[in-house]
């Protein structure tokens, strides 16, 4: 499928790029970090990546650069930017994609496929989901929290040998990674994690453990996954009791408890959140389908005042 050491590139190298990232490479794989943060990119240029926390005290040297025009074509494309940027970057690095390139997005929400798709081609295309979790705790070190499943798959329902291909690459990392002919139901299992723990956690500022620990709050995020789910139905990926809660509860019986979820990060850095990937793409399809979701959609409208508020306040600072 690719060459023996095939060239990496990790698309949207913040905390959770740098993690894989800095796993392949240390693993022996041939990475390149790609990143609008120049800090962070001149940190690991200098002194390599310092990856800490679960599965960490290494230091890792790989390439790591701002500027498309510094990368090789890619073999296999990792992207991991925030569902805002997708657009831009899959345009910015048309240049470096190839027929026989792979692309998975491990990002969050809906949609993400779809954009690379129409701007690379769909045949490279490839679904990701991980529940792997980290935070860059300054330019160049970047924290684990746990060791946790990741999943890949064919967007259409079938296996393939280029994904079990990956799926190995993956493994070999400390990235322990599964396939599944069924992406569609997986997504949407990590999907209902997300609406019950990026708000609830973004607008508290508590951990994913602390959300799950307080009783109200704790109640709020599974009438979400109901919701969710209830959309999920109407468009055609039915799951039980069991299957809508897996991921949420692998996560908080593990070390990423200890985190804070990205839209919680987002918020403090002063920086665009994923609510409209996340919730937004629920919202509008529980719209056409004439399913109610009132909790959805006041966690959005919640998260998107608290943006607004927190970009006032930065900006009269």
């Amino acid at each position: 499928m690719h060459p023996e050491t095939p060239h990496i590139l990790i698309a949207g190298a913040g905390a959770l790029g740098s993690l894989f990232g800095g796993l392949l490479a240390g693993a022996g794989s041939r990475v390149t970090l790609f990143s609008r943060r120049k800090d962070h990119i001149e940190a690991v240029s200098r002194s390599g990546l310092q990856i800490v926390g679960e599965g960490g005290g290494q230091t890792v040297r790989l390439s790591a650069t701002d500027t498309v025009g510094d990368i090789p074509r890619a073999d296999i494309v990792i992207v991991l930017c925030k569902s805002t940027a997708t657009a831009a970057i899959c345009h910015e690095l048309k240049p470096i994609i190839g027929h026989e390139t792979l692309a998975v997005s491990f990002q969050n929400g809906l949609g993400n496929e779809d954009i690379m798709s129409a701007a690379w081609g769909a045949n490279i295309v490839i679904g990701g989901l991980t529940s792997m979790g980290a935070t860059l705790e300054e330019p160049g070190i970047v924290r684990s929290y746990a060791t946790l499943p990741t999943l890949i798959g064919e967007l259409g329902g079938t296996t393939s040998l280029r994904v079990e291909s990956l799926a190995a690459l993956l493994t070999k990392a400390k990235l322990p990674t599964t396939t599944t002919p069924d992406f569609m139901a997986a997504k949407w299992q990590k999907l209902l994690m997300n609406v019950a723990m990026s708000a609830t956690s973004g607008l508290t500022g508590l951990t994913i453990g602390e959300v799950a620990a307080h009783p109200e709050l704790s109640h709020i995020a599974h009438r979400a996954i109901s919701e969710a789910a209830q959309v999920a139905e109407a468009e055609g990926v039915t799951l039980d009791d069991a299957a809508r809660h897996e991921v949420l509860y692998g996560i908080i019986n593990s070390g990423a408890a200890r985190n804070k979820t990205s839209m919680r990060r987002d918020i403090e850095a002063v920086r665009p959140t994923e609510v409209a990937a996340i919730y937004g793409s629920i919202i509008a399809r529980a719209q056409r389908h004439q399913i109610a979701a009132p909790t959805l959609e006041a966690l959005a409208a919640l998260m998107m005042g608290l943006e607004q508020a927190t970009r006032k306040a930065s900006h009269n600072a």
